[in-house]
């Protein structure tokens, strides 16, 4: 029992091993990504973590949410370390920012950084030269003032907003953009143990030798806004919560229609906040369906139909205002919607023409055209049977007996049917 004391004293004596937190930003920076970035840095900072490496491949974002990473990797007392990786990844635009404000950026062989250009988002933004101008000058110097306190090359991250310069990452490392090459994350925490970073509060040594790695990937919450914030997704989700709530308000007490779509409809809207949207786009998409369910009430021969499919392409071509290809909505989407709202209402105008037009079958105007049999002679009165009911029945010719008749004409007034033998 001894040496067994000994050995659980013996172990839990033992110094604990270093503890580096490591998250995976593939995408978009968006208001989703950023959360996520700045949860593990509070994360990493209550668990006392030595390390925070994120693992990063993304084409660029929202410049409010890179802002919001930027100061929050700034004011961090844990280091953060800036790995583009795998192979093939890049940091483009607004991931530039992001690693020139880490402490220590690094990057996997056969990958890039760069095109860090603004863009202006949104139609009500004001997008003359002058305000470009503004928008530029103001990231060269926010990159600049980054890069300078990190000790990195401040000329060529101007080069990459001005120019959208963009380098591989052994020109990087020769241009002192990045700090190290790297092929795996624990070869990374090989060549920074010893090193000395600055933190907030002060200067920081590496202790990264054997580390223990926890790898935190996206909650499910955070999974499912990722999926929401995609544009074809918004794009999808507002198209069914409009057509959801038309119907609804053409089929009061369908209920169903209505709860998808008010639920569709407020997800696109969450969906739609975190993208540079064009109202105007949504105008002509709104104004499309409105001349698809004209088209339902007043048959215009197809002119309404074409003004609709013609509003809603354009509508959804204008709908996301970006140049960035990551924030448009994919032709494909834009297609098949088109094709499926387009078929969909040509099959309800069809069926409301054919209903139009189809001959009653119920009441009084059912029963013209129908067949009968004359119960007696009839000559020009007399009982027919039409359909098991008994009329009493007008002819101008004689009809016999048990003839078959047919129904011309119903007088509602003195509840006879005018009818005529069959030959």
């Amino acid at each position: 029992m001894k040496w067994l004391f000994l050995l659980i004293v013996g172990t839990t004596s033992l110094p604990a091993l270093p503890l580096v937190h490591q998250i995976i930003v593939d995408g978009v920076i968006d208001p989703v990504s950023m959360e996520y970035i700045v949860e593990s840095i509070d994360r990493a900072e209550a668990g006392k973590a030595e390390l925070l490496v994120i693992q990063m491949d993304t084409p660029g974002g929202l410049m409010q949410s890179m802002h919001d990473i930027v100061k929050r990797i700034l004011s961090s007392e844990v280091p953060v370390a800036v790995f583009i990786s795998p192979p093939g990844s890049r940091a483009g635009s607004a991931g530039v920012f992001i690693t020139m404000a880490a402490h220590i950026a690094a990057m996997a062989p056969g990958t890039n950084i760069g095109s860090a250009h603004p863009v202006t988002l949104g139609g009500g933004q004001d997008s003359s030269q002058v305000m470009m101008e503004k928008i530029v000058n103001d990231a060269v110097a926010h990159i600049r003032s980054v890069a300078e306190k990190r000790g990195r090359n401040a000329d060529w991250a101007e080069k990459a907003v001005r120019e959208s310069g963009n380098i591989t990452e052994t020109v990087a490392l020769k241009e002192k953009v990045i700090d190290y090459v790297v092929p795996t994350v624990d070869s990374l925490l090989a060549v920074v143990d010893g090193l000395e970073v600055e933190v907030l509060s002060g200067k920081k040594v590496l202790h990264t030798k054997n580390a223990s790695i926890l790898i935190f990937e996206m909650s499910w919450r955070q999974r499912a806004l990722a999926v929401l914030s995609n544009p074809n997704i918004a794009y999808i989700l507002m198209l069914i919560g409009i057509y959801g709530i038309f119907f609804e308000l053409y089929n009061p007490g369908a209920v169903f229609p209505g709860v998808i779509g008010g639920i569709c409809l407020i997800l696109a809207l969450f969906s739609l906040q975190t993208l540079p949207v064009n109202y105007a786009g949504v105008l002509l998409i709104l104004f499309a369906i409105v001349l698809f369910l004209l088209e339902i009430k007043i048959p215009s021969y197809g002119i309404l139909t074409i003004g609709g499919v013609i509003s809603l392409v354009i509508g959804s071509i204008m709908l996301i205002d970006s140049p960035l290809p990551f924030f448009q909505i994919s032709w494909q989407v834009i297609a098949g919607a088109a094709i499926t709202t387009t078929l969909f209402f040509a099959f309800a105008v069809g069926m409301g023409i054919k209903a139009q037009t189809r001959k009653p079958e119920t009441g009084r105007e059912g029963l013209v055209g129908e067949l009968g049999v004359a119960l007696k002679d009839i000559g020009p009165e007399g009982p027919v049977q039409v359909h098991g009911e008994i009329w009493k029945a007008v002819s101008g010719k004689k009809i016999k007996k048990g003839q078959k008749v047919i129904v011309e004409s119903v007088d509602p007034h003195h509840l006879k049917i005018k009818v005529k033998a069959v030959k």
